[in-house]
């Protein structure tokens, strides 16, 4: 069929006023009026605003207490376990004794299981927070401060102890003062959108960066060499050369204890992973390691007889808090603001993967205060900065972890520790806890990989990507933060204004006084999609359509479960009465034959003793019980507002889209499915529809007969009930070659 005569049967007109923009005293009125409602405080209002900077009052008292207990026990007592090696690891980063690693992993806990609001995730220590607070406390506590002369001449000798004491005491501030940025600046003054300029290819390469700097900051307990520290840009650099310069001097001793223990625990962990399937907790290798070594290097005298260097002195008991040094503020406000704004922005981004996954939401500005309020309160009991874990929190899940409680669990795991199994760790050596982190760094490495995908994908995010890694592994991670940031904004500013133009005409355009159509919300943004608003277009889209996605698929969830009970019982109640009746069945037939008289037997009396003389219960003939009724999906009874029918997303504003953005959609086009409504996009230029090409977004699934040249067409695609030939018809008149139409 020819396009001209399939254009003739779709004859459309439009007739309508012409609009044009009024501001009456109506508007000026709703306006002050809603600031009016904005700034009012009633009972309620300020019940829920306490409800919800104190999450723990609404949710624990629902604690559904027969569903979740056993998971989360188990769940905080394998996450615990992990506590303590990667504590006393971590804390080598922070340059700081071992034991305040596991203070780190009890008092920060507590406190954001009061005030946290994801369920699922395991904060705790974190290599790049470590390391971060490493580089302010050895640059303002280095060695040559502590130095003392000896009785000889040229000899000299390092005052560890006080300068154990003022690292401390520098760490402990400098945790301080980030959680106050935490809390006051992001938190409490909604300032928490500076860390949606942190992109997916930006935070990746940063962890990537940041895991190349504990790699060379731990390789001086590798080898037992005492390298000189630098600060500053090149720093890594420089450590590298005289690592390089040293390592003639390596202990042996110490090299065999690293290279066993690293191939010891690869080989454990990929046996740990084989037996996962079989096995529902998962094998704590380096709780097992950490032991092995600590009895070997008793056993063996590893600290006279090689001179291997171990963890020393660790204090039974828990600590008093105490102020924070308020003279050294000054000297680490551009280190504390860098470690507030990674820390949050990796745990947010890892929370709202699990939430997305599990539909519940996570508050963005109640993550900053809990993290803030963990941070400042540790930091006044000698804790360091504190963030998300990736493996922990993927064991947590693993192990059926299902809300806060599981972190609480954990966290009294580390006090026992504390209080009596501490100090038996006195002998373990420091190689063996830098072999720890290289094997907990894998997945940081393998993030390299990135390079190749976002050249296939998106060329100047491969830039950022690039980039990222370069100044942060020159200028350190406090400097290369913010050069990559700024690089990071400066590619949008020139994919803004280097963007080819294109012209358009628009044929439809959103006025305040447009007739609403029953089922189809269409949705508008003046901006362009990308990392930076990504979040922002997703929450303005939810709180327009009146459609809550997470709660929706919650009740889907819930629904789901409870006819699968349903069924479950209902087959287990046929099940039973088979049998029962199998059984009066051989009984009437035993009776009858007894009175010599022959047993008479119905269809399904012969079919059950059949199958009860064979043993198969499950071929029995079973009538379906009455009264089991079936379990229909409905709408949620708590939701108000009806589901729509479709949601038209016009992107003709968009010139471009990064990874983020063609991710953001693609998470809009599964999410709304999903729930039982199909989305549409409609205006994408020609460079849009390419990056969602090579973005993979488009599949067997989703195809591009969801794209329409206009808001119009789109509507009208709708309305016709999505006939073939009406959609085509429309898609005649794109400028975006479609090829395929479902």
């Amino acid at each position: 069929m020819k396009d001209k005569d399939l254009r003739k049967r779709v004859p459309y007109h439009i007739q309508r006023d012409v609009l044009d923009e009024q501001l009456s005293c109506s508007s000026l009125c709703f306006i002050i009026f809603s600031f009016s409602l904005f700034i009012r405080c009633t009972g309620p209002r300020f019940k829920s605003c306490f409800l919800s900077f104190v999450p723990l009052l609404a949710w624990l008292p629902r604690y559904p207490f027969r569903e979740n207990a056993i998971g989360d026990l188990i769940s905080g007592i394998s996450v615990g376990i992990m506590h303590l090696p990667q504590g006393m690891a971590y804390a080598l980063l922070a340059a700081v004794p071992p034991v305040f690693g596991l203070y780190s992993s009890f008092y920060p806990i507590l406190i954001y299981f009061i005030f946290g609001t994801s369920k699922h995730i395991s904060v705790g220590t974190y290599a790049v927070m470590s390391v971060m607070i490493g580089s302010v406390t050895e640059r303002l506590a280095p060695d040559s401060d502590f130095v003392i002369p000896g009785n000889d001449t040229n000899s000299t000798t390092l005052d560890v102890f006080s300068r154990d004491a003022e690292r401390v005491k520098i760490a402990a501030t400098v945790t301080f003062l980030s959680g106050i940025f935490q809390v006051l600046l992001l938190g409490l003054v909604r300032f928490g959108f500076v860390v949606t300029y942190l992109s997916e290819p930006l935070v990746r390469a940063y962890t990537t960066a940041a895991a190349i700097h504990v790699i060379v900051s731990q390789l001086k307990y590798s080898f037992g060499i005492n390298p000189q520290r630098y600060s500053g840009p090149l720093s890594l650099i420089y450590t590298v050369i005289e690592v390089c310069a040293l390592l003639g001097q390596t202990n042996i001793g110490t090299l065999v204890v690293s290279i066993v223990t690293i191939i010891g625990l690869v080989a454990a962990k990929e046996l740990s992973a084989l037996a996962a399937r079989k096995i529902p907790i998962p094998i704590p290798v380096e709780l097992i390691t950490i032991i092995i070594a600590t009895v070997v290097s008793w056993q063996m005298d590893l600290k006279t007889e090689y001179g291997v260097e171990v963890v020393g002195e660790i204090p039974s008991g828990l600590q008093a808090p105490v102020a924070p040094a308020v003279s050294l503020l000054g000297s680490m406000v551009g280190d504390a603001f860098a470690l507030a704004v990674v820390g949050y922005g990796i745990a947010i981004s890892l929370g709202r993967i699990f939430a997305l996954k599990y539909a519940y939401k996570v508050d963005s500005n109640q993550e900053l205060i809990a993290l803030g309020l963990s941070n400042s309160i540790g930091g006044l009991f000698n804790c360091f900065a504190i963030s998300c874990s990736m493996s922990r929190t993927m064991v947590q899940v693993s192990t059926g972890g299902k809300s806060q409680v599981a972190g609480a669990i954990s966290a009294v795991v580390i006090l026992v520790i504390l209080l009596k199994i501490g100090e038996l760790f006195e002998e373990l050596p420091k190689a063996v806890l830098a072999a720890i982190i290289y094997v907990n760094l894998q997945g940081m490495m393998k993030q390299f990989g990135d390079i190749c995908s976002l050249w296939r994908t998106n060329k100047v995010d491969m830039v950022v990507w690039v980039m990222t890694l370069i100044l942060t592994v020159l200028f350190n991670p406090d400097l290369g933060l913010a050069a990559s940031i700024a690089f990071s904004i400066l590619t949008v500013v020139f994919r803004t204004q280097l963007n080819n133009p294109q012209m358009h005409i628009k044929l439809w355009h959103m006025h305040h006084f447009s007739i609403e159509i029953p089922g189809i919300m269409i949705f508008r943004s003046s901006a362009t999609l990308y990392f930076a608003n990504a979040e922002m277009y997703i929450d303005a889209l939810y709180e327009k359509t009146g459609v809550d996605v997470a709660k929706l698929l919650s009740h889907k969830k819930k629904l789901e479960a409870k006819r699968l009970r349903k069924e479950k019982k209902a087959a287990k109640k046929a099940k039973k009465e088979a049998k029962k009746r199998a059984k009066e069945a051989v009984k009437s037939a035993v009776s009858a034959f007894n009175q010599g008289e022959e047993p008479q037997f119905s269809d399904t009396d012969e079919s059950g003793e059949e199958a009860e003389a064979n043993g198969d219960v499950h071929k029995l003939s079973v009538k379906e019980p009455k009264d089991v009724a079936a379990v229909e999906a409905g709408p949620d009874p708590d939701t108000d507002t009806p589901l729509p029918r479709a949601i038209i997303l016009d992107l003709s504003p968009v010139n471009f889209l990064d990874t983020v953005g063609v991710k953001t959609l693609r998470n809009i086009y599964k999410d709304y499915g999903e729930a039982g409504v199909q989305v549409y996009l409609c205006g994408c230029q020609r460079g849009v529809v390419e990056s969602m090409e090579k973005g993979d977004f488009f599949n067997e699934k989703v195809t591009k007969s969801i794209l329409f040249s206009s808001v119009h067409d789109a509507v009208l695609y709708c309305q016709q009930g999505n006939s073939k030939e009406v959609q085509y018809i429309l898609m005649s008149y794109t400028h975006t070659r479609i090829s395929e139409v479902s």
